[in-house]
């Protein structure tokens, strides 16, 4: 029975990853094409910037939403929902003949794939705990991989001269079969269900163990405060790393972007080895050392003379802030109401990456973009302080409303 048991957990776990894999292919898929959508609408940057800020807008309104929609209808159920209508509204966005209709598109993507990654996250966070294990490091390293291969399929697209409507629909469909290919291993994480005859054992042992504190106290709220000061280190890497390496530090355009790819890579390994980080450190444990990792990579970023060690920085950079995401929806996860509780968590990690970013731009139009990123080494101390929020449920004290 334990070996049925751990080989169902297994394929419950390789079913989301493959379903975080297709929505980073999805997201990759559409970066790799922005270019190309600009000089198809012949449209200025600003307008483009107020486009992409309808596809945030859209995340936002759908994000806090779908956690009560999960526990009614179930993560499988509303993950193929909104894998298939994301398929659609991309192979739309590539039709759009005009800004107008562009926006429209990224306000319909946003919605749903917004709705999509709760979703994906709520299930994932039920198959770790079933399970025992933390795997969602491993999800997300997946959704990073995923980003990887769609952008780098953007690039062939895009050098041998294939529409961009042609390719959007190609890769949607892709994106798609691959979706269901994981949903059908997805187990039903409704304690209201009836599980299934070889889950049966597990499902029965969570709904007899002791829940984690309710869903709005202090302990979620230390969660949210958490995944601010993490999305927003993170989401300034993306927005203004390369930035100011090239304006910043006299870079080439090549290696400036090279830093970022730095980055970018270092989130994606450590991600792929955040679960023997955390079997040895703890949940807690590894994101206090990704903080105080954090602190070290954005201040030899900035302040290191010499290029190589600034690259080192930026690998430390990486490494420091990519478990805290994924350890603060486990964390959700573990309250009473996980569904609503990893939805607002979401929520908070994508609004932070909207707006935190433009506020660090901001600042570095007073104070230069040097000394405005190293504002981002305070919010790394700040993970690394905030790191026992996320100790699992029976290890936390019970806090009351």
């Amino acid at each position: 029975m334990r070996s049925e048991r751990t080989s169902s957990m297994r394929s419950a776990a390789l079913g989301t990853a493959l379903v975080f894999t297709a929505s980073g292919t999805l997201l990759g898929t559409w970066v790799s094409r922005i270019p190309a959508v600009v000089a198809k609408l012949d449209v200025t940057a600003g307008e483009l910037g107020r486009a992409l800020l309808a596809l945030g807008i859209g995340s936002l309104l759908s994000m806090p939403l779908t956690g009560h929609v999960c526990r009614r209808l179930g993560s499988r159920t509303w993950v193929a929902c909104m894998s298939v209508a994301a398929a659609v509204v991309l192979s739309c966005a590539g039709l759009a003949p005009d800004l107008v209709w562009l926006s429209v598109a990224l306000f319909a993507l946003g919605m749903v794939y917004g709705s999509w990654d709760v979703a994906m996250n709520v299930q994932g966070s039920a198959v770790d705990q079933l399970a025992g294990r933390e795997w969602m490091p491993r999800y997300h390293a997946c959704w990073s991989l995923g980003s990887i291969l769609g952008a780098a399929a953007g690039s062939l697209a895009a050098r041998g001269g294939t529409g961009i409507a042609l390719h959007f629909t190609v890769a949607a469909c892709c994106a798609t079969a691959v979706t269901f290919a994981g949903l059908v291993r997805y187990v039903d994480e409704r304690v209201s269900s009836a599980p299934s005859p070889s889950l049966a054992p597990s499902l029965e042992e969570s709904v007899a163990r002791p829940i984690g504190p309710p869903v709005r106290n202090r302990a979620l709220l230390l969660i949210g405060a958490l995944t601010l000061c993490a999305t927003v280190i993170e989401g300034a890497a993306g927005d203004w790393l390369a930035l100011y390496l090239h304006a910043g530090r006299g870079l080439s355009e090549a290696s400036a972007a090279l830093g970022y790819s730095v980055f970018a890579t270092a989130m994606t390994v450590v991600r792929f080895a955040g679960t023997p980080a955390a079997a040895r450190l703890g949940r807690a444990g590894a994101v206090r050392a990704g903080g105080l990792l954090g602190i070290a990579g954005v201040l030899i970023t900035v302040l290191s003379p010499w290029v190589p060690l600034t690259y080192a920085g930026a690998l430390l950079w990486g490494a420091g802030v990519c478990l805290v995401f994924p350890a603060a929806v486990s964390a959700a996860g573990e309250t009473d109401r996980p569904a609503e509780s990893i939805a607002l968590v979401t929520t908070i990690g994508y609004g932070s990456i909207l707006i935190g970013p433009p506020l660090i731009g901001a600042l570095a139009d007073v104070v230069g973009m040097g000394r405005a990123l190293l504002t981002l080494a305070v919010l790394a101390a700040g993970v690394a302080v905030l790191a026992p929020a996320v100790r699992p449920s029976h290890d936390r004290t019970p806090v009351t409303r």
